[in-house]
């Protein structure tokens, strides 16, 4: 168990289907004990974030998982290529509906409102008409969460709160700043957004996130140098994921994959030790940088 003294810190980023890795993550940590006082996320990652919000328990990751295995593209992309031309061609601003997405997240949370909420949770959004990082915590939870997914171009924005509200990874994809907002001194990332890559790009959502992946390693760079030098900063490591953005198969092996890298960088930090990369070469940021040597495919 975390210490009286420990203030602990989740923060949850971005990275569609790619979050299912997540779950592995939370269950690591939860198994040992670690408890966060508050937690921070980014679309996947605010959903994700939301439910051990509502439950922080081993119990409340069985749930999560259960969501995930049974998650299928249909649920999240609803329509056909014919119904997304026609969106196009009508100028709508959207190419799919965010009513599967919407239904994700009430399967996944039960919580109706913020204060619903055992642990406070900060949702990253991003203001579609001003260009602003908002950061949502209170009213109700299920819009907040729609807006911090409503990807471009692809989701409707959702109004909310009199704005005008986007997927949170357009200016935060891994918000650590807001982790310290607080008196926070230790902060544990679940960085499962996809990595920059020379993977080739087939279609304008692979645009779209290249172009994310691009503004979220400058900005990531950024949050870490503003970390201060008494704060823990513990980044679990993601798996190899190559799978596409509309690809939800597999979710049972990265889970497990996720879960036993985790549990590897959590024993290492207990212990003191730099955790060792897939290259066997030991890797440190400050004092815990997980994350794993990730090999471009194509």
């Amino acid at each position: 168990m975390e210490t009286a003294k420990t203030k602990t810190a989740f923060v949850l980023s971005g990275g569609g289907n790619r979050g299912v890795a997540q779950v592995g993550m939370l269950r690591a940590l939860l198994e040992r004990g670690i408890v966060p006082d508050v937690i921070i996320g980014t679309s996947v990652g605010a959903l994700n974030g939301a439910v051990i919000a509502h439950n922080p328990t081993v119990e409340a990751i069985d749930h999560l998982e259960s969501v995930w295995l049974n998650l299928e593209r249909e649920q999240v992309f609803p329509g056909t290529v014919v119904s997304r031309m026609w969106n196009i061609l009508r100028r709508d601003d959207h190419l799919v509906a965010s009513t599967g997405l919407a239904e994700l997240i009430a399967a996944a949370s039960p919580a109706e409102t913020f204060a619903d909420l055992k642990i406070p949770l900060r949702v990253v959004t991003a203001d579609l008409e001003t260009g602003e990082e908002c950061v949502l915590v209170r009213g109700p939870l299920a819009p907040s969460l729609l807006a911090s997914s409503a990807l471009p171009g692809i989701f409707p924005p959702v109004d909310l709160h009199q704005r005008t509200l986007v997927d949170g990874g357009v200016v935060n994809l891994v918000p650590i700043s807001h982790a310290l907002a607080g008196p926070i001194n230790r902060v544990y990332v679940l960085d499962i957004s996809d990595p920059i890559s020379d993977r080739l790009i087939r279609s304008p959502l692979d645009v779209a996130m290249r172009a994310f992946a691009i503004s979220r390693d400058q900005r990531f760079d950024l949050e870490r140098q503003w970390v201060p030098a008494e704060v823990d900063l513990i980044v679990l490591p993601a798996p190899v994921d190559d799978r596409n953005f509309y690809d939800f198969d597999g979710a049972k092996a990265i889970i497990a994959d996720a879960y036993e890298r985790a549990k590897k960088t959590l024993a290492a930090h207990q212990s003191r030790r730099p955790v060792q990369t897939s290259d066997s070469t030991p890797r440190r940021w400050r004092r815990w940088w997980g994350r794993s040597n990730r090999t471009p495919t194509r």
